[in-house]
């Protein structure tokens, strides 16, 4: 087993302008219920059909924003690989992603960089799309090995500056 397979990816595998490979998820009624569930979202519109469609005039229930964000999270950890970690996440939710929806998640490396603590920061640009539609962008910045040996999870305080 290569290191890359254990540790994921590190500062040396990435590069500024990479494309990060593309994930794909058929959206469900229970993907969406299980996310609202998971967050402690009880309103009715991720959960009751009636209700969306009647209250909300949208054409189903849809994911709400802390499932968009676990998505994400996964997107880029898949990336990563298990020493990847997050240090920021915003988004925009442009339009909203319904059962039936096939969820497509791309990004692209921005920038990286190190910073005094010796941590390297890949910032990514994110999108996740139906049927090439752009439904939510967002940007990231997530810590990445600076070889196999290096693990961003244990950095504390004064070494972890996201």
């Amino acid at each position: 087993m290569s290191a890359t397979e254990v540790c994921g990816i590190t500062a040396a595998d990435i590069a500024e302008g990479q494309e990060m490979p593309a994930l794909r998820h058929p959206v469900s009624v229970t993907t969406i219920v299980l996310g609202a569930l998971a967050s402690r979202d009880w309103r009715p519109m991720h959960h009751d059909k009636d209700f969306a469609v009647e209250r909300n005039g949208v054409k189903n229930i849809f994911i709400n924003t802390p499932n968009n964000a676990a998505w994400f999270e996964r997107y880029i950890t898949d990336w990563t690989g298990p020493k990847g970690r997050l240090g920021r996440l915003r988004f925009e939710m442009k339009k909203s992603v319904f059962p039936g929806d096939e969820m497509c998640f791309s990004g692209v490396v921005r920038k990286l960089a190190a910073d005094a603590a010796g941590c390297h920061w890949a910032d990514l640009e994110l999108t996740i799309s139906v049927d090439g539609e752009v439904r939510t962008t967002g940007r990231a910045r997530v810590a990445i090995p600076t070889d196999p040996a290096d693990n961003p999870w244990t950095r504390k305080g004064d070494r972890w500056l996201p």
